[in-house]
């Protein structure tokens, strides 16, 4: 080991003795080592490489399939997006009339709900959407600090007030009792606390936790996890706060088959916070964001069990007014170990490419991601005839002045 990272123990040591700083100091070994790469074992995206590029076909790494909600009952008619994707149920938040939609993985309608309103069972906006198909809960972020919790048919269940009235942003299903959440305004008030419960194994302190485990039965909180961590204000959460807004552009909170990816970009490391509550650090990038200028992200990793990790770095320059922020996508063989950029084709439009991002954190699923394609782009395709098999047999089919667009369902294999 290295003279300085000796140092830096034997100081964590002697200043404090408690079980969560000794953790803490196990994990913050982890994340030091690694990043200075003073060993090989952990995957590292060093962003001054120039990696070769890796062409391959969407088909080739997943399934695929395309469909278009649509029915002849004009109550399942909506102007929105997919909003969760079960094994067997696509759910639909009609952002005009506030109608919850419920339709098969073919495209069928199955059930729909509205409880928009001011009431004390009501959701006034619908920011999260989470579908437990086996308990038949949906679970509806109504507030930053309420979650609604319906039926499928739209029967009211109960409420979930979350630990923190602020920013839980996102809300992520972490097993079939719990949820996992980031707290987004640990970022711009850092010396706020908040009092670990007794009913933890944490020591009764007060702690600053941007991670938090609930229950999905009352909101009750089941375990606090803080990831290494420094003084860098990241500079896409300084406008923001600036702005009076929120961060966007950093997608913390990622469900995985293992559990879920956590990260915080001002480490540059990405955590595997794992079904036996465990954490352990998955991938890092180099140099470190503290000394490079214009910074530069690591926004997470999705890794939905196939043989490819998807990474994404995206550079912050506010004063070119550049948005989106310029990124590079990564893709990672877990068998190899090797680190590729991105080119990802569809098979079945000739000419597009797709990119499989972490930014994307709101069109993921436990097994994969969806992608919602322009009907007027389709059928310009069509015309061009740069369209094939099943995508192609649908867009004729569809008529681009009445129907929704197409989405794509993303399955990693």
């Amino acid at each position: 080991m290295k003279h300085d990272e000796q140092q830096m123990i034997d100081f964590l040591v002697t200043v404090t003795k408690s079980k969560l700083c000794l953790f803490m100091i196990v994990v913050f070994i982890t994340t030091f080592s690694s990043c200075k790469q003073s060993n090989d074992n952990l995957p590292c995206i060093d962003v001054r490489k120039s990696y070769p590029e890796k062409e391959m076909l969407l088909t080739d790494i997943a399934d695929v399939t395309y469909l278009c909600l649509k029915s002849d009952d004009d109550d399942f008619l909506f102007r929105g997006y997919i909003n969760h994707v079960t094994k067997n149920t696509i759910v639909i938040h009609d952002i005009s009339s506030g109608n919850i939609l419920f339709f098969s993985k073919d495209g069928i309608p199955k059930s729909r709900f509205n409880h928009k309103g001011n009431g004390p069972e009501d959701y006034l906006n619908a920011q999260t959407i989470i579908y437990d198909e086996a308990a038949d809960d949906v679970f509806i972020q109504s507030s930053s600090s309420v979650l609604q919790v319906y039926s499928s048919t739209g029967d009211y269940k109960r409420k979930i007030v979350l630990p923190i009235e602020t920013m839980m942003n996102p809300i992520v299903s972490f097993d079939d009792q719990s949820f996992v959440l980031y707290d987004a305004s640990i970022q711009f008030v850092p010396d706020r606390k908040r009092e670990i419960t007794e009913d933890t194994d944490f020591p009764a302190q007060y702690y600053s936790f941007p991670f938090v485990r609930i229950s999905k039965i009352d909101g009750k909180v089941l375990d606090y996890m803080e990831l290494p961590s420094n003084s860098i204000v990241l500079k896409d959460d300084r406008v923001f706060q600036e702005m009076g807004g929120i961060p966007g552009h950093t997608s913390r909170v990622i469900k995985c088959v293992d559990g879920v990816f956590l990260c915080n970009p001002e480490t540059d490391t990405v955590f595997l916070y794992g079904q036996d509550k465990s954490l352990t650090p998955i991938i890092c990038k180099t140099p470190l964001v503290s000394v490079l200028e214009p910074m530069v992200y690591l926004n997470n990793c999705i890794d939905k069990g196939g043989r490819y990790q998807f990474m994404e770095v995206f550079t912050v320059r506010w004063e070119e007014e550049s948005f989106p922020f310029p990124a590079k996508y990564y893709m990672r063989d877990k068998k190899t170990g090797e680190i590729f950029r991105q080119k990802i084709i569809l098979p079945d439009f000739t000419g597009k490419e797709i990119f499989i991002s972490p930014r994307q954190s709101g069109r993921h699923y436990e097994h994969g991601v969806y992608y919602e394609l322009e009907l007027i782009e389709l059928k310009q395709a069509y015309r061009e005839n740069r369209l094939s098999g099943k995508l192609k047999e649908l867009v004729a089919a569809l008529n681009e002045d009445e129907d929704n667009n197409v989405f794509m369902l993303v399955n990693f294999k």
